[in-house]
């Protein structure tokens, strides 16, 4: 079953647990440190009879500790508002020690383009803009109102066109470092959240394989017991035949409880036949291995063919969840742009194993083919499912699985197709198929629980 949607429903509902978008901790520490250097600048700058309204600067760095006091008093947790108002409130304690300090004349003006870039790094859209307008109007303000700093010997104003060079230059680098700072973490946000639909489909994997285990070791178990009873019942069947040949009511129920053994019998064979392969199968032959890989997508109408193109005999292949995961993807993929047939075709010698997957779609568009070790990148349309985006979370889950087998995968274009071209080291996936089984699982509480919750 392919996982692609069930993955995206749960990442669009938000189920992955979130963090703080900023911690309390860091918010804290990071305003200590500024108002920290806050105070040895307004020292420093009264040690070097610099002039300039040392009380309210003063009152502007006591409302910062006080607001830290007051967070690590209230350990609340941090939330997109909060975060918000608080890095407004750092803009504001800034702007009015600029603006006491000789406003843009302030080598120190720069540093208002902090708490714009941790807004467009940790909190949303809508914040992120919030921050960078007060940001805006709060150095425009601090330098229209600003209050010269005076010293005995030296002019510490600069020139009216400097001002408004330094103005312009912070309004740039609010958008600057506010864009850039926004595209960085949110790539790093697809990347995380593409890693983390990988995880999905891994355990899933191998929970389906642990449950395909259980399954087949439930129906090896209860098949004494089946036999018994239908062995039992054919039994009374012909004792009751013999002892009370007019009642065939009862030589009826005895016959229908043997054919509901068969019936249970059929049941287990049929839900166990996956499981005992999961259960023994531990390594398997190239071709199986394949098989089991394509077999989701083998009634879907499109054609999958396989053809193996070595003299030596097939290796035996370890059955990792997260090598044959990774083929489905690239199957799946392939299967949903086909016009009519998908070829696998896997070639080796004694140190490489090589998989060619290669469609007869519309291929890969040219602009695409550097961007596919990326999540989500540019779809790639298909004319069998119109609106499908086929080329983003399942081929990024795909690689991330196949790398970590030790594969290489390379994407290109063939004449009439797109191909995936996926080679490993042997030693990397092949399997000693003549190591002992292991223990069947036991049948307990957790098993039962298993079953009943898949």
């Amino acid at each position: 079953m392919p996982l692609g949607p069930e993955i995206s429903r749960t990442l669009d509902a938000g189920i992955r647990p979130r963090a703080e978008p900023i911690r309390r901790r860091t918010l804290v520490m990071l305003r200590w440190v500024a108002l920290a250097g806050q105070l040895i600048s307004i020292l420093g700058a009264f040690w070097f009879d610099v002039g300039f309204a040392v009380v309210p600067a003063l009152g502007a760095v006591a409302a910062g500790a006080a607001l830290n006091l007051w967070m690590t008093a209230n350990p609340a947790r941090v939330t997109q508002f909060g975060a918000t108002w608080q890095l407004v409130f750092d803009l504001a304690q800034i702007s009015v020690l600029i603006g006491l300090t000789g406003g843009l004349s302030n080598p120190f003006a720069l540093l208002v383009l902090a708490p714009v870039t941790m807004a467009a790094t940790a909190l949303q859209d809508r914040q992120t803009v919030v921050v960078g307008a007060a940001t805006v109007l709060m150095i425009s303000l601090a330098g229209w109102f600003a209050e010269p700093l005076q010293h005995p010997t030296l002019n510490l104003v600069m020139p009216r066109v400097l001002q408004l060079g330094h103005w312009v230059a912070i309004l740039i680098g609010v958008v600057f470092f506010a864009t850039y700072a926004r595209r960085v973490a949110s790539e790093l946000a697809t990347v995380s959240d593409a890693l983390f639909a990988t995880q999905m489909a891994l355990a899933r994997e191998q929970k389906l394989q642990h449950l395909g285990g259980i399954i087949a070791a439930a129906a090896h178990e209860m098949g004494t017991p089946l036999a018994t009873i239908k062995l039992i019942a054919g039994e009374l069947k012909d004792e009751l035949q013999e002892a009370l040949p007019d009642r065939l009511d009862l030589t009826e129920d005895a016959t229908t409880l043997a054919r509901s053994v068969d019936r249970c019998r059929e049941i287990m064979r049929s839900m166990g036949r996956a499981g005992k392969d999961d259960l023994h199968l531990h390594a398997a032959p190239l071709p199986t291995v394949l098989d089991e890989a394509a077999e989701p997508h083998s009634e879907r109408g499109i054609v999958i063919r396989t053809r193996l193109t070595s003299d030596l005999p097939p290796p035996i292949l370890r059955r990792d969840p997260g090598l044959i995961h990774g083929l489905r993807n690239i199957i799946q993929n392939a299967v949903d742009f086909a016009h009519a047939t998908v070829e696998i075709e896997a070639a080796w010698d004694r140190d490489t194993l090589t998989l060619h997957v290669t469609d007869d779609g519309p291929g890969f568009p040219p602009t695409m083919l550097g961007r596919l070790a990326e999540p989500f990148p540019v779809s790639r349309r298909s004319d069998r499912r119109p609106g499908y985006e086929g080329m983003g979370l399942g081929l990024f889950i795909a690689r991330t699985l196949l790398e970590a087998t030790g594969a290489r995968l390379d994407f290109d274009n063939q004449p009439g197709g797109a191909r995936v071209s996926i080679t490993w080291p042997l030693d990397r996936v092949r399997a000693d198929d003549r190591a002992a089984l292991r223990e069947n699982p036991r049948i307990g509480p957790e098993s039962e629980a298993a079953l009943t919750h898949p």
